[in-house]
């Protein structure tokens, strides 16, 4: 999905990560904790990143600010175009 675009990965990691929490019976409101690895990771991308996040955040039920959250940088994903993954630690009763 998207290619290159590190705002439309981010959107559609998030929304994949919805549908997974929705699978599993939980929403964003029973994360505690969203990890996210990006590829070639610069300072300077964080615009785009908030971008994608700020783009579904009320379409997926995620409240800004987000969750405690943690941005990791790494060389590469399991696919050359992936740019984003996320993890998600949710709490259910």
């Amino acid at each position: 999905v998207a290619p290159g675009d590190l705002a439309g990965q981010v959107a559609q990691a998030l929304r994949n990560t919805a549908l997974g929490l929705a699978g599993a019976g939980a929403s964003f409101a029973d994360v505690l904790r969203l990890t996210f690895y990006v590829t070639r990771w610069s300072p300077e991308k964080i615009g785009d990143f908030m971008a994608g996040v700020e783009a579904v955040a009320e379409e997926i039920g995620l409240t800004l600010p987000m969750p405690p959250a943690s941005l990791i940088g790494v060389e590469s994903l399991f696919e050359p175009d992936v740019l984003v993954e996320v993890e998600a630690t949710a709490l259910l009763d």
